[in-house]
């Protein structure tokens, strides 16, 4: 019995998930509060706190790309 699908075709990146997550105000003042503190927006927070819960879970997935970084990026060694 031969198969009718078609070929799954080449991966392509993904792109990041949006979503949309309702927070208590006072929780998210916290959080906006501790992400400052580290030099992340709180959404960069968010995703920090939820990929280390994860991997302490051992549920992190392990095709999960590294968090992009952002801003301006290093300066090499001067001449």
């Amino acid at each position: 019995m031969a198969s009718s699908e078609e070929p799954s075709p080449e991966r392509r990146p993904q792109q990041r998930k949006q979503v949309l997550l309702r927070l208590d105000p006072s929780v998210y003042e916290a959080l906006a509060r501790w992400a400052g503190d580290e030099l992340r927006s709180a959404n960069a927070q968010i995703e920090f706190l939820l990929r280390r819960a994860l991997a302490e879970a051992g549920r992190l997935p392990g095709e999960a790309r590294p968090i992009p970084r952002r801003g301006r990026p290093p300066t090499g060694p001067k001449p």
